[in-house]
C-alpha cells in the first residue's frame, strides 16, 4: 500500500524544519528565520481563537491543524531564551519531540479531509440505482435555519407528536436551550388536539414543567386559531427561577396559583420603606370580577415570611389588596394623647388611633351628616383598652362642650380619676340606673326648651350656637354585668333601650361598654342596631376570633374579615422544634394588645388600629377643658322637679322604683322591694317567679322568664 503524497511531503517538512527550530535561534537570533517562525505562531493563534469562537462543527479538527506552527514558534522562542543548546541539549531534543509529533498526527493532511480515502487495493463501490430521496414533510425544503432544522429531526424523531409540524425554532437571547417552537397542524384545516406538555419535551430532553403551551394570536402575514400553538421551552429560565426567582415570579409561583394563598392574584409591585421597617406587596385580581380569597398563613409561607399575625397583615380593596410584613410589631407602639389630636373639626371628627400603617383613624363626637348626637359602642375583655378609650372619647367630648356622665358597676382607680373632669361620676349599679332614668327625662324636658331665635323647641343640630342646651354623653361601664343585677337590672335595660331610641334627637348620646354583645347579657336587637348605626363600634380584645366576629356582626360587608387581635404580640424566634428537642422554654417575648381595637368604619370596613393613650399616672388636665362642662339651670331645675336630681350615691329612696307596699306585719322586711311599676322608671318590678308567669308580653321577657324556669 503506497504513502498518499501530502503524508510524505508532511513528513518531510517536519525532517527539514526540526533542525532550522534547534539552530537558528542559537547561531543567529537576528535572523529572519525567527521572525517568520515567530509571525507563523501568531497566525496559528489566531486560527485557533476563530475556530473556538465558531458555531460550526469541526472546531477541534482546526485547533489540531493550528497547533504545529503554534508549537513550533514556542520552541524557537525557548531556544532563543536558553544559554548555548540548553542543558542536557534540550533544544534538540524540543525540536526532535515537535518533528516526530508532527510525523505521527500529521493534522494537515489527515485531519484536512472530511472522511479518509479507501484503500487503493479496496474495491470501488459500485453505484446502485435507486429511487429519488423523498423530501421529509417534517423538514420541507424552506431554508429554514440550522436551529429549525435540528428541531425538526428530533420532532421527526418523536414521532410527530399529536400530527404536528414545527414551522420555527427561536432561540432565546443569552440562552443556551432555551427556545420557542412553533407548530401547526400537519393537516390544513385541523386543530391541535391532545397535544400535552410531556409530549412536547419528551423530544428535547428536558422536564414538563419547563414546558408551557400558548395560543397563537393572529398577525399580519401569519395565521393562527387552533391549528397553531407556541410552546416555550425554558429549562435554563426555570432553573433560575426555582433558585433566584424574582419577587413577581415568586409571588406567581408560590402565592398567585390555584393552590396558593391568594389565587387568581399577581403582584403590581413590591416596595420597601427601611425607615418603618416594612414591606408592602401590593396585589390584584388578574379577573376584576373575582373578589380576593386570602390564606394569610399560606401568603406568608409562599413569600417566605414568618407567619405572625402581629407583623403580617391584608388591607383588602375591592379587587385590589396590600400585604404589609413589619419587621417588628407595629401596633406595640404607644401613640400619647395630646389636646391637639383630641380636639373635634367642623365635622365632629377626632384623631382617636393610629393603623398599623401609620394612617390616622377619626372617631366622631356626634353626626355631622345626619344633624344629631353619636351613640357609642365599645366591647372588650378586661384590660383590654376600654377605659383608656373612655378618657380619650369624653376629653374629645368635652373639648367640644358635651357634658359627661359615667358610671360603673365598681369602682376603680381610673373612674376616679375620670371623675374629676366630667359633669358626674358614680359606681354601682343603683347609680347607673339614676344616671339613666335622668337622661331619659332630659328628653322630654328638651323637648319642650325654647329656642332664643324663635322661642320655639327644635331637634338638636351638632354645632349650632343657638341651640339652648349641650350634648350629653351617658357612659355606662359594664353595661352587660349592671343589666343583669337583681334590683336595678331591669330598670337598666329598659332605660338604655328606650335612650338609644329617643336619645340622638334630644343631644344624648349612650356609650355602653362590656365584655359580651350577646342579647341575653343586656343588649337588646333594638339597642344594638341603634348603637351599630349611630357610632363607629369600637371592638378591642374579646379573648376569641368567634366573639370578636359576633360582636362586629351587623356593622360590616362581612363579619369574618374582622382582623384577628391575639392576647399578646410575639414574634416567633428560632425554631420550636429545635428548642423542644434541646429541652428548652419558649422567649417571653411578649409585648401586651391592650389598646389595640377593630374599629368598624362607615363604609362597613374594619380598620385595625391602636388607640392613643391616655397616662394616669399624669395630669390628664393636659387633655381636657380647663372647666367642666355642666347642665343648663333650667334643666336641672326640671330634673329636681320630677325628684331626679340629687346625690345618686344616697341608698335607695323610698317609692323611687318601685311604689311602697301596704303595712301588713305578716309581711317582712324584704316586701318593700315588691309590687307595682315606679315613678319614671321605665321597668316593673315584683316576684320574678310569678308575674313573668302570669304576664309575658315580648319575646325579651320570654327569654328572661325561660332563664328563670332554668335558675339561669
Amino acid at each position: 500500500m503506497s504513502t498518499p503524497r501530502s503524508v510524505a511531503l508532511e513528513r518531510l517538512a517536519y525532517t527539514l524544519a526540526a533542525p532550522v527550530l534547534a539552530v537558528a535561534p542559537n547561531l543567529c537570533p537576528d535572523s529572519p528565520v525567527n521572525q517568520v517562525v515567530q509571525l507563523a505562531g501568531v497566525a496559528g493563534i489566531g486560527g485557533m481563537f476563530l475556530a473556538a469562537k465558531s458555531e460550526e462543527t469541526g472546531a477541534g479538527r482546526k485547533i489540531l491543524r493550528w497547533a504545529p506552527l503554534v508549537l513550533a514558534a514556542a520552541i524557537d522562542s525557548a531556544a532563543g531564551h536558553t544559554t548555548g543548546w540548553g542543558p542536557y541539549g534540550l533544544d534538540g531534543i524540543l525540536a526532535a519531540a515537535w518533528a516526530g509529533a508532527g510525523y505521527v498526527v500529521l493534522p494537515f493532511a489527515r485531519l484536512a479531509r472530511s472522511r479518509h480515502r479507501p484503500a487503493r487495493a479496496a474495491r470501488a463501490p459500485q453505484p446502485v440505482l435507486a429511487e429519488a430521496a423523498q423530501p421529509s414533510p417534517a423538514q420541507p425544503d424552506d431554508g429554514a435555519d440550522r436551529l429549525t432544522r435540528d428541531a425538526r429531526m428530533l420532532w421527526e424523531q418523536a414521532g410527530m407528536p399529536a400530527r404536528t409540524h414545527i414551522v420555527k425554532a427561536t432561540r432565546h437571547p443569552g440562552m443556551q436551550h432555551d427556545m420557542t417552537i412553533l407548530l401547526r397542524a400537519s393537516e390544513t384545516g385541523r386543530p391541535i388536539t391532545g397535544l400535552s406538555e410531556e409530549a412536547v419535551a419528551a423530544p428535547f430532553g428536558v422536564s414538563a414543567r419547563d414546558v408551557f403551551l400558548a395560543d397563537v394570536a393572529i398577525q399580519p402575514g401569519r395565521q393562527g386559531g387552533p391549528g397553531w400553538l407556541e410552546a416555550r421551552i425554558t429549562p435554563d429560565a426555570n432553573q433560575r427561577r426555582r433558585t433566584k426567582p424574582t419577587p413577581q415570579e415568586r409571588w406567581t409561583d408560590k402565592v398567585g396559583g390555584p393552590k396558593g394563598g391568594a389565587p387568581g392574584s399577581e403582584l403590581v409591585h413590591r416596595t420597601r420603606d427601611e425607615v418603618r421597617g416594612v414591606t408592602f406587596y401590593r396585589a390584584k385580581m388578574t379577573d376584576s370580577t373575582d373578589t380576593p380569597r386570602i390564606d394569610l398563613a399560606r401568603v406568608c409561607r409562599g413569600l417566605g415570611l414568618p407567619e405572625d399575625d402581629s407583623c403580617v397583615f391584608v388591607l383588602i380593596d375591592g379587587t385590589e389588596f396590600l400585604i404589609s410584613a413589619f419587621d417588628k410589631p407595629p401596633l406595640s407602639a404607644i401613640f400619647p394623647a395630646t389636646r391637639e389630636l383630641l380636639t373635634p373639626d367642623a365635622k365632629g371628627m377626632y384623631v382617636c388611633g393610629y393603623t398599623i400603617t401609620g394612617q390616622p383613624v377619626k372617631n366622631m363626637v356626634y353626626q355631622h351628616d345626619k344633624n344629631a348626637a353619636a351613640h357609642g359602642l365599645i366591647l372588650g375583655v378586661s384590660r383590654s383598652g376600654k377605659t383608656q378609650f373612655f378618657a380619650i372619647n369624653m376629653a374629645a367630648q368635652s373639648l367640644d362642650g358635651h357634658v359627661v356622665w359615667l358610671s360603673t358597676v365598681r369602682k376603680d382607680e381610673k373612674t376616679s380619676t375620670l371623675g374629676r373632669y366630667i359633669d358626674r361620676q358614680g359606681s354601682n349599679a343603683l347609680w347607673m340606673a339614676r344616671s339613666l332614668r335622668a337622661a331619659k327625662a332630659l328628653c322630654e324636658i328638651r323637648a319642650d326648651m325654647p329656642w332664643p331665635h324663635d322661642g320655639q323647641p327644635h331637634d338638636y343640630k351638632p354645632g349650632d350656637s343657638r341651640c339652648p342646651y349641650q350634648q350629653l354623653n351617658v357612659y355606662a361601664d359594664e353595661f352587660m354585668t349592671a343589666a343583669q343585677d337583681g334590683d336595678f337590672g331591669e330598670f337598666i335595660q329598659t332605660d338604655g333601650d328606650d335612650l338609644t331610641v329617643t336619645g340622638l334627637k334630644y343631644g344624648i348620646g349612650f356609650n355602653p361598654a362590656g365584655q359580651s354583645p350577646f342579647t341575653h347579657n343586656g343588649f337588646s336587637t333594638e339597642m344594638k342596631d341603634n348603637l351599630r348605626q349611630n357610632s363607629r363600634p369600637t371592638i378591642f380584645n374579646m379573648g376569641s376570633p368567634g366573639a370578636t366576629r359576633k360582636a362586629a356582626e351587623g356593622t360590616m360587608e362581612n363579619a369574618y374579615d374582622v382582623p384577628t387581635i391575639p392576647a399578646r404580640y410575639a414574634q416567633q424566634e428560632g425554631s420550636a422544634i429545635e428548642r423542644a428537642m434541646r429541652g428548652e422554654a419558649d422567649p417571653e417575648n411578649g409585648v401586651s394588645t391592650g389598646g389595640v381595637a377593630v374599629m368598624v368604619m362607615d363604609n362597613g370596613r374594619a380598620v385595625l388600629m391602636r388607640s392613643l393613650y391616655a397616662d394616669f399616672d399624669t395630669d390628664l388636665a393636659e387633655l381636657f377643658p380647663d372647666e367642666v362642662i355642666h347642665l343648663t339651670d333650667h334643666e336641672i331645675s326640671e330634673l329636681g322637679k320630677r325628684g331626679l336630681w340629687f346625690d345618686w350615691n344616697e341608698p335607695v329612696r323610698p317609692g323611687e322604683f318601685w311604689p311602697e307596699p301596704e303595712d301588713d306585719g305578716d309581711e317582712d322586711d324584704g316586701s318593700r322591694h315588691r309590687g307595682g311599676g315606679g315613678k319614671g322608671g321605665g321597668g316593673k318590678r315584683g316576684n320574678k317567679s310569678s308575674s313573668r308567669e302570669s304576664q309575658v308580653t315580648s319575646p325579651r321577657q320570654a327569654l328572661e322568664a325561660i332563664k328563670s324556669l332554668n335558675n339561669a
